[in-house]
């Protein structure tokens, strides 16, 4: 064997081998900075029956949150990219934890939307998917990206999965404001775990080339090419759809009837099947067009929606509607990652996957918003619910056209 097949052999043999430490880190702190957050609609009723808010101010805490999540992504996904993502993780762990101990012991509105808003928005932003699939992209060959995007996508559908119980349990034992204290002190674990995934753009297996390509460069590029737009525009109903639920769920059920443990047992079966949703997702849109994917799943979610609001309500179509939306819940992020990886490379993959992030979460602040104010103005969830529906067919609508290609870059040829 000539020493160049060896060196092939070798290669290939490093192709496939997936580096699971990275993976296994990434992971817990993608599970670490998605479960609290998503646990955040079993702390309203408690908190505005010891206050005296009403939900149009707990809505706008939680609407400041995902609106700060997503403007901070797109700049902490960048800083990543240039500084190493180590760095963003570990600012991540101190943010949030700070965030959850102010918002424990708010005693004016102001607090409650500094640290549960601003201060969980940022610590959520700069621990979020975005920063550590980035991290994921930059270790893992090309055809692999789909599938790890799954693994660290389900981890945080986990999260979710063992924070509604572990939060709700936290609530009854020690009341919502001792509950934040300890999510609090389990956010700093997040710096710890982070070590693994030292290392910024130009480091990892499979670096590229480095272009000299600007931020703003990069930015021109992107938002002059049809597809990604197409993209950008499809995802602000993920957002919309999701956090609406998230924030607004168990307080729906509690007005329909519903016993209030059926929200614990609805968000914990979404988290779960989330995780099937994510893992599942991965292995398809590796397979498969992940535009025409995506556009199946924004559809299911619609009918989903509309079927649980016309069918007869009952804590057994309150199970039914959890596994359909936890398979869907989460589905998009490894299709949408990988396509933004596709586009335009992992060079500015934090940033340029954080602007299609930034989509999502304007979409998350208008459901969440929404949701609390025309609530507390007409006394229903109903038309928020239903714009989610219309919103889903919009979004099957424009993932149809993408194209999933690299983007034409003659000058680098």
């Amino acid at each position: 064997m000539s020493a160049a097949n060896q060196g092939d052999a070798h290669a290939l043999h490093h192709h496939h081998h997936l580096p699971w430490l990275i993976i296994a880190a990434g992971s817990m702190i993608a599970m670490l900075t998605f479960g609290p957050r998503s646990a955040m609609g079993f702390f309203q009723l408690p908190m505005l029956a010891d206050t005296g808010w009403d939900r149009t101010t707990f809505g706008l805490a939680m609407a400041i949150q995902n609106l700060c999540w997503g403007l901070g992504q797109p700049v902490f996904g960048a800083l990543a990219d240039k500084f190493g993502t180590w760095r963003m993780l570990a600012l991540s762990g101190l943010l949030y934890s700070s965030g959850l101990f102010i918002m424990a012991f708010a005693s004016a509105p102001i607090w409650l939307h500094v640290g549960g808003g601003v201060l969980v928005g940022l610590g959520v932003a700069s621990g979020s998917f975005g920063i550590v699939l980035s991290a994921f992209a930059r270790n893992v060959a090309p055809h692999q990206r789909a599938l790890v995007f799954g693994i660290g996508t389900a981890a945080g559908s986990a999260g979710m999965f063992l924070f509604a119980p572990l939060s709700q349990g936290l609530i009854s034992a020690y009341g919502w404001s001792d509950s934040l204290v300890y999510l609090g002190f389990l956010m700093l674990l997040v710096p710890l775990f982070a070590i693994p995934l030292r290392g910024n753009a130009a480091s990892g297996r499979h670096s590229e080339a480095l272009s000299k390509q600007t931020v703003g460069e990069a930015l021109k590029e992107a938002f002059a090419h049809r597809s990604y737009l197409l993209l950008v525009s499809g995802f602000f109903v993920c957002g919309y759809q999701v956090a609406f639920i998230t924030a607004h769920f168990p307080a729906y059920l509690g007005d329909i009837g519903i016993d209030a443990r059926y929200a614990v047992i609805a968000l914990a079966l979404i988290g779960f099947f989330n995780i099937i949703g994510s893992l599942s997702a991965g292995f398809i849109s590796q397979r498969y067009s992940k535009p025409y994917f995506l556009a199946l799943i924004y559809l299911g979610r619609s009918i989903a929606v509309a079927a649980f609001l016309l069918l007869p309500q009952s804590p057994t179509s309150v199970v039914i509607f959890a596994v359909v939306m936890g398979l869907l819940w989460l589905s998009t992020v490894p299709p949408t990652n990988a396509l933004v990886a596709i586009m335009f490379g992992t060079r500015h993959l934090g940033l340029l996957g954080g602007v299609v992030f930034l989509s999502h979460q304007i979409g998350s602040f208008l459901g969440v918003w929404m949701g609390g104010y025309l609530y507390d103005r007409l006394g229903s969830y109903d038309p928020v619910w239903w714009l989610g529906v219309g919103l889903g067919v919009f979004a099957a609508i424009v993932h149809w056209p993408i194209e999933e290609r690299g983007v034409a870059r003659p000058a680098m040829a």
